[in-house]
């Protein structure tokens, strides 16, 4: 859909400005879903109270990258799964781990892979997951708290990757290295 403005700190309805001056502080520029989140300053406020919580969760820091990269996966987000990518690369999470995600594959890390599969269950099945999923989920080392971190990552990756589909996000440069399209998954 066009029509979706990217703003930025200088241009942004009045009370999303200062969400995007800390934006611009914490990543060095802000970020395209940023700039086209800023419309509605309430989502960009819900976003990013979101992905600090998510970031406080007690998922490890692996699978938390884990959650993000197969959520947006699931739901086809070339944007999310760029960014995701190139930050989870950036987090030291191994290559081949990145990979598997982007081409919706198992992993072989055990514990992750329960991330994996619990998040992508979470996505296509509309959090209706089996009990049979979330017992291979602790049984692997994971924890009914780590079950609702998954949840808060999953509704995290909804608000951003629905906004993506809805406005077309341009890509922003910082992601492109690891530009990615939804038929690259075999999902």
């Amino acid at each position: 859909m066009s029509g979706f403005r990217t703003y930025d700190e200088s241009d942004a309805p009045e009370d999303a400005r200062p969400m995007l001056e800390a934006a611009k502080k914490r990543m060095g520029f802000v970020t395209t879903l940023n700039g086209v989140m800023a419309e509605s300053p309430e989502l960009l406020a819900g976003y990013n109270a979101l992905a600090e919580q998510f970031g406080k969760s007690s998922l490890p820091a692996a699978a938390k990258q884990v959650v993000l990269i197969t959520a947006s996966v699931a739901n086809g987000c070339e944007y999310c799964v760029a960014a995701h990518s190139t930050l989870a690369l950036r987090a030291r999470v191994p290559a081949e781990v990145v990979e598997a995600l982007r081409a919706g594959r198992p992993l072989a890390d055990e514990a992750l892979e329960a991330v994996r599969r619990l998040t992508r269950a979470m996505v296509t099945q509309r959090g209706w997951v089996d009990e049979a999923e979330i017992e291979a989920f602790l049984a692997a080392g994971h924890t009914r708290r780590h079950v609702l971190d998954v949840v808060l990552g999953v509704g995290m990756k909804t608000l951003s990757n629905y906004t993506n589909h809805i406005a077309c996000t341009p890509l922003d440069p910082a992601w492109a290295g690891q530009e990615w399209r939804r038929e690259q998954a075999a999902v």
